[in-house]
């Protein structure tokens, strides 16, 4: 399938959709109130208290979100849990790592997380400007993983079909526009970029295309920056592969938990939504040529000077 030539688009076209679409514009970014009212951001924003051994896991829907908890929860916990007895095998790594906003701060203005474990394993789709001021002063660590734009947008599309009958024209659109779910892409990711240059020790950039190309290389190096490196040992037991193994996208794919499960007041209908098809570079097959230039002429723009480049 291939696009249609991609416009910009007039404005009411553009409010309209974001209407449809739930999309609320707020400190600078567009964000998905159904799901994210502003009030639990703001809750979020007032209460929550990092602490420094904190982990927090960072994304734009669809850019390997529940592939990189999966991998976090495990290089964490792999002292405490054997491949067979892990949690994963029974439950969604969204509820292992929860969103901070999503899940935690929707149900309660300030829930009480003092009798999580250390460290403490979070997530968020927002953009760095949007977090709490105590994580930004905190020593804590995120780990940021971003995707090749095209592909995010076919595999969002994709994605939200169970509940919205718009094109991938439609989707390429309104992300051309920034007009997309916690965008503009380019904002987001410069906010983490900036952040991983200046305090690399705090903020790890992480892309999911060099995720599949090597992933026990990444995996050693996200293990690391976490405070969770693998010993000589381990790397000689083949520790790094056996965890890169167990949460391989066919792996997680094919557990009972994400083939029927659902996970308890989502709005996603079930958890096999989460694993579609994980390819690098499946946009070649939904967006034509011409559309492919004109997204890449807008973020040569919006991140020129920046250092940050994508393939």
């Amino acid at each position: 399938m291939e696009s249609k030539e991609s416009s910009l688009g007039t404005p009411s076209a553009a409010a309209s959709n974001a209407d449809d679409l739930g999309l609320t514009q707020f400190q600078g970014f567009w964000i998905p109130s159904r799901s994210v009212p502003t009030s639990s951001i703001i809750a979020f924003q007032k209460n929550f208290q990092a602490l420094d051994d904190d982990i927090i896991v960072v994304s734009k829907p669809k850019s390997g979100t529940t592939w990189l908890k999966a991998l976090v929860f495990s290089i964490v916990n792999r002292h405490h849990y054997t491949f067979s007895n892990t949690p994963l095998n029974s439950t969604n790594p969204h509820l292992l790592v929860p969103y901070l906003v999503i899940h935690l701060y929707k149900k309660n203005p300030n829930p009480d997380l003092s009798t999580i474990s250390s460290p403490r394993l979070f997530s968020t789709h927002l953009p760095y400007p949007m977090l709490a001021d105590s994580i930004k002063s905190s020593n804590c660590r995120i780990v940021y993983i971003i995707r090749n734009p095209f592909d995010i947008i076919v595999s969002l599309w994709h994605f939200l079909r169970f509940m919205d009958d718009r094109s991938v024209e439609d989707y390429f659109e309104m992300f051309c526009r920034g007009e997309e779910g916690y965008g503009p892409f380019w904002d987001h990711a410069l906010g983490y970029w900036n952040m991983s240059l200046e305090k690399p020790s705090n903020v790890l950039f992480l892309r999911y295309e060099e995720l599949k190309e090597d992933p026990v290389a990444q995996t050693k190096r996200l293990a690391a920056f976490l405070g969770f490196p693998f010993s000589i040992e381990e790397e000689k037991t083949g520790m790094v592969n056996q965890i890169v193994d167990f949460c391989s996208f066919n792996n997680l794919k094919d557990l009972e938990v994400n083939k029927t499960g659902k996970n308890p007041g989502s709005i996603i209908p079930n958890n096999k939504l989460f694993f579609r098809s994980g390819k690098v570079g499946d946009y070649v097959n939904h967006l034509s040529p011409t559309a492919v230039e004109h997204l890449s002429n807008i973020l040569e723009e919006k991140l020129s000077g920046s250092g940050l480049t994508f393939k």
